[in-house]
């Protein structure tokens, strides 16, 4: 089969599926026709550009969310440009082992999906978000990691941008561990 019936991001296993021998695979990276995402991961250079860090997380973690700063970061609800990129993957789940800088946070299983949606990389992968309320909730529950700076101000620019606090504390009753340090910015700014 040709390469051109490959997925536009592909794994080395699916590259045999299709007939590519390892040699073949070899010459195409060497040509300059695919591109080594990460290990295992390819990726046809004719396609789309995509951000190879979170095709790769895609690729192979389990439910993998992007989460804390990354996610305050897609919301515009921070200036600070993340190093590593914050993904959540649920409590019991294999952490694998990626090329990209990540920090891996493991999130309880029962409020793991509160807040999620998708963000689609390519036709084959897609990679979970929080909402901005969930994100908010999280940097001040975790500020021990994020910081209490930045959860302020992820608040502050939120409520700025429109954002309802009633719509925060109802979010409390799920991850109670944020309500006091919530609440008491909330009085402060409001």
């Amino acid at each position: 089969m040709p390469e051109s019936d490959l997925p536009a991001t592909f794994t080395f296993a699916e590259a045999v599926t299709h007939g590519l021998s390892r040699r073949k695979l070899q010459r195409l990276q060497a040509t300059g026709e695919v591109d080594r995402v990460g290990r295992g991961l390819y990726r046809r250079t004719e396609e789309e550009p995509v951000d190879y860090d979170l095709i790769e997380i895609a690729a192979k973690a389990h439910d993998p969310t992007l989460c804390l700063l990354s996610a305050l970061a897609r919301h515009e609800l921070t200036d600070i440009i993340p190093s590593a990129h914050d993904i959540a993957i649920p409590r019991g789940a294999w952490k694998p082992v990626v090329s990209a800088p990540v920090n891996w946070h493991r999130f309880d299983s029962a409020t793991f999906k509160v807040g999620r949606s998708y963000i689609r990389l390519d036709e084959s992968y897609s990679i979970g978000l929080y909402d901005a309320p969930r994100s908010i909730i999280d940097a001040f529950r975790l500020r021990r990691i994020v910081g209490p700076d930045i959860a302020n101000e992820a608040l502050r620019r939120w409520l700025r941008h429109g954002g309802k606090p009633a719509d925060l504390m109802r979010l409390t009753k799920i991850f109670p561990k944020a309500q006091s340090a919530l609440l008491h910015s909330l009085q402060v700014l409001l």
